[in-house]
């Protein structure tokens, strides 16, 4: 397995998350700056990248843009470290493209269950349907491409995630707590606003084909199983 890599400058925090991924079974590599962390990514291809925001010489958000802005690097999944709370930041990251966050002061061992479920979400996604289409609506796993009406539709990587796990069980009706845990890899009900954020840009970037999520007030959301224009 490639290496988890820990991109963190303070190092106590950087050696205490080495020691539990260590103890996991992980393999694990450290980066305590942003350019030595995006070097370390190009020599090693990390199955999971740990980034801190907050670097001494490199926004964090600059380096999650730069590495999902790369196609040889965009499908690396991203766990974000952060000393901020604000929602703003949290919707920040998930809009360039990370699975997932931590907030500091964190539980080490939330720390790896996160991780591992990534990792997992990661595996399952490459064993399930590779090709969906429905109406004008074409949603290519093996690409990462999504497309309505031979228009391609630029999503980040867990706003494509949300639509495949929608769409790939039409007709099924998601609780948010569901998704959160689909998608996301675990269940807390203080986070379910997380899933209203994505869906609510998910449906604007596919303009009339947002149609096909529908919420079920009270519940969560389905997409539904024909063509929306029959």
């Amino acid at each position: 397995m490639n290496p988890i890599l820990v991109i963190e400058d303070e190092e106590d925090i950087s050696k205490l998350v080495e020691y539990q991924f260590k103890q996991s079974g992980y393999p694990v590599a450290k980066a305590l700056d942003g350019s030595s962390g995006l070097h370390q990514v190009k020599k090693l291809t990390p199955a999971l990248i740990i980034l801190d925001l907050m670097l001494p010489d490199m926004d964090g958000k600059d380096i999650c843009r730069a590495l999902k802005a790369n196609p040889l690097t965009r499908k690396i999944p991203i766990l974000m470290l952060t000393a901020k709370t604000e929602e703003l930041d949290r919707i920040v990251g998930f809009e360039l493209g990370a699975e997932d966050y931590v907030t500091k002061p964190f539980s080490p061992r939330e720390l790896v269950l996160r991780a591992k479920a990534i990792l997992k979400r990661k595996e399952l996604t490459q064993e399930t349907e590779k090709l969906i289409q429905i109406g004008d609506l074409l949603i290519d796993l093996e690409r990462h491409h999504v497309a309505v009406n031979k228009k391609s539709i630029r999503l980040t990587h867990t706003e494509f995630k949300l639509l495949f796990e929608l769409a790939s069980r039409r007709g099924r009706v998601f609780t948010r707590e569901n998704l959160l845990d689909r998608v996301w890899g675990y269940t807390y009900e203080g986070y379910a606003r997380t899933v209203d954020t994505h869906i609510r840009r998910l449906r604007d970037k596919l303009e009339k084909a947002g149609e096909y999520i529908e919420t079920i007030r009270g519940v969560g959301y389905r997409f539904l199983e024909e063509d929306y224009n029959k």
